[in-house]
């Protein structure tokens, strides 16, 4: 392959990687009309179509295809080759992309990312905030935040939050008219918040019932699928609300929310980071993971002490 291509190839991957040129561009760095030259550039070169493009849309032609499957791997070896490099330095640089789940944010990207940022002021953090559970390597991500048990067996993880329950919860002002469930059962009566999950589908409620997990189906009035709106309809006393603790711990601490049938919450696994083992020694990656046992020790022991 001519050397002059080189230089254009990790374009041609963002390209393909992004389903764009503005949304290559804005990873990369460059402007549009810098990522259509290199694109066009590499075309002319090999003598093929790369895209498909329309006004609507970006696809890989058969023969990108190719050239994405077959150089791909290699110039994503020479990428984190580099980076190991600047490592041994002390650099800490490029475009750190992250999936996360929205209810996470709050609860560990912000405090990792808030000091992150002053401390390596090279660093970029792409934050794409997805119910669906992403497939980090085909969608180019360096690292995803979940449920511990909703990971594939063949990623590395790294512990951000320790076990921590899933509650119910109201505000005094909806006990104050409603009354407080007395049962699992008992809920049937009351304005059960309701969540439509990424298939469309709506989301049972998962409680201890004592005896084992039950699955308890929510027919409230409200029907949502972002937790942030939740929370508000809850601190307004709309309907009771199933959340994780740690999201409301303020909350729970100053009274705005009362914990309900706490002998039914259920606990979960704790919350990690995932990753493909070979970026494990991503520079930018181990900056984040070495901020985050810092920042989330520290709150932590804040919440506990």
């Amino acid at each position: 392959m001519q050397r002059d291509l080189l230089a254009h190839l990790p374009v041609v991957l963002a390209v393909a990687r992004r389903g764009g040129f503005a949304a290559a561009a804005k990873e990369l760095g460059m402007s549009a009309s810098a990522v259509s030259h290199s694109v066009r550039f590499v075309e002319d070169r090999l003598g093929l179509p790369l895209f498909a493009r329309t006004t609507r849309s970006v696809s890989l032609t058969d023969w990108g295809q190719l050239l994405v499957d077959t150089t791909g791997p290699s110039i994503t070896g020479i990428e984190e080759a580099l980076e190991r490099l600047k490592s041994a330095q002390g650099q800490v640089s490029r475009l750190l992309r992250l999936t996360v789940a929205q209810p996470f944010v709050p609860m560990v990207v912000t405090p990792v990312v808030k000091e992150m940022l002053p401390r390596y002021p090279d660093l970029r953090i792409e934050i794409a905030v997805d119910k669906r559970l992403v497939d980090i390597v085909a969608e180019g991500f360096d690292a995803g935040i979940r449920l511990g048990g909703s990971i594939e067996q063949d990623m590395k993880v790294f512990r951000l939050k320790p076990p921590f329950r899933t509650i119910v919860a109201a505000s005094p002002s909806y006990i104050e008219r409603y009354g407080k469930p007395a049962s699992i059962e008992d809920l049937a009566n009351h304005n059960c918040m309701s969540y439509r999950n990424s298939s469309g589908g709506m989301y049972d409620w998962e409680l201890e019932s004592g005896s084992g997990e039950v699955r308890v189906p929510s027919k409230g009035n409200l029907v949502l699928n972002d937790l942030t709106i939740g929370l508000d309809f809850a601190l307004e006393g709309l309907g009771i609300i199933y959340i994780f603790e740690p999201w409301i711990a303020d909350e729970l601490a100053d009274g705005r929310l009362v914990e309900l049938l706490p002998e039914a919450s259920v606990e979960e696994t704790g919350l990690f980071l995932y990753f493909p083992e070979r970026a494990g020694n991503n520079p930018k990656l181990r900056a984040f993971i070495d901020t985050a046992k810092t920042v989330l020790r520290r709150r932590d022991h804040a919440t506990t002490d």
